[in-house]
């Protein structure tokens, strides 16, 4: 007889093996939406997934707002130089993309999200520090 935590390690394992082998982390969900903003996207967006205006959140939508309008910013980081260390955006000289705060409610700090912009006009978003991001459609 096996032990009752076996069949629990094993399935942990077969859920790892998945993921592992599909690419995917388990706490990001594609949507039917998000897959057919993948479709139609710019080229600019160099292959990254992207996400319609409209699906971001309210408070990222107003980061954008208040980009359109030149600030005022309430934190002093928002509009520095991005560097893109992490190479997730595609590759631009240093200066071309910016950054700006999307306040996270309840966060004690800055939180985890960001809006990048570029100088041709391009937005991506983040909503895990710079782990992953999206580029916008408008």
């Amino acid at each position: 007889m096996l032990p009752r935590f076996v069949p629990r390690v094993l399935a942990g394992v077969l859920v790892c093996l998945a993921v592992l082998l599909t690419g995917c982390s388990p706490d990001r969900t594609v949507t039917p939406a998000d897959a057919s903003a993948s479709a139609g996207a710019p080229s600019w967006a160099g292959g990254l997934a992207t996400v319609e205006l409209s699906r971001l959140p309210a408070e990222a939508r107003r980061t954008l707002e208040l980009i359109d309008e030149g600030g005022p910013f309430p934190y002093d980081r928002d509009g520095v130089v991005f560097g893109n260390f992490e190479r997730l955006l595609p590759s631009r000289e240093r200066g071309y993309y910016h950054e700006y705060t999307v306040t996270t409610p309840g966060s004690p700090d800055r939180g985890a999200r960001r809006v990048v912009t570029g100088r041709g006009g391009e937005i991506y978003y983040t909503d895990d520090h710079y782990d992953s991001f999206r580029a916008v459609l408008r």
